[in-house]
């Protein structure tokens, strides 16, 4: 059975799935950018009997905190320092890391600082080399730099429906096969944390 759970982690409410006896292995999923912990419920499900899984939302992400932009430095250094003091609070001493999309950036640095509490990496779509970040994250990367107005308005189509629905069905060979529910589930969170000038 999956538990439903919150810890509080620098005064944000971190929320997070767990599954499977603590005498398995333990693997800690780390998901990716549009969606939250929800993209490993069925695995969950799957894996439960043979394998311990902890799934956290980061902070403005799925159920977990949403502070603003000015309250939250959303860096990846910043995420993978949350995602770290989620392990220690929740005493997960030895673990495999499963990094998909962005938690790949958040479950590298963790892996890179503390190699020998990590049994092995289990990546999906992930880039861990800058020649991966080719002309799509151009003004991606130009936001990071100078968070304008102008900068933000060029990544307004990123939170849109049909770029969510997008992230789910590209390239898949039967989109009547994707549930809907994916999509439905992150966009309104996609709305709610906005920046103003992003809106």
């Amino acid at each position: 059975m999956t538990k439903f759970r919150t810890v509080s982690i620098d005064g944000l409410d971190i929320f997070y799935r767990e599954a499977g006896s603590r005498s398995n292995l333990t693997i800690l999923l780390l998901h990716g950018f549009p969606t939250s912990s929800h993209m490993f419920r069925n695995l969950i499900s799957a894996l439960s009997d043979r394998f311990h899984l902890v799934a956290p939302d980061y902070p403005g992400y799925g159920n977990s905190s949403m502070p603003t932009v000015h309250e939250f430095d959303y860096t990846f250094d910043r995420l993978a320092q949350i995602v770290e003091k989620f392990i220690t609070a929740i005493d997960l001493q030895r673990y495999s890391l499963y990094v998909m999309d962005y938690g790949a950036p958040i479950g590298f640095r963790i892996a890179a600082k503390h190699p020998e509490r990590v049994e092995a990496l289990i990546v999906q779509n992930g880039n861990a080399y800058e020649e991966g970040l080719g002309e799509f994250w151009e003004p991606i990367k130009a936001y990071w730099q100078d968070p304008s107005p102008e900068n933000a308005d060029k990544l307004k189509y990123l939170v849109t429906l049909e770029a969510t629905k997008w992230q789910y069905t590209n390239g898949v060979r039967n989109p009547e096969a994707i549930s809907p529910d994916n999509w439905n589930i992150d966009q309104p969170f996609l709305l709610v944390c906005q920046p103003k000038n992003a809106a």
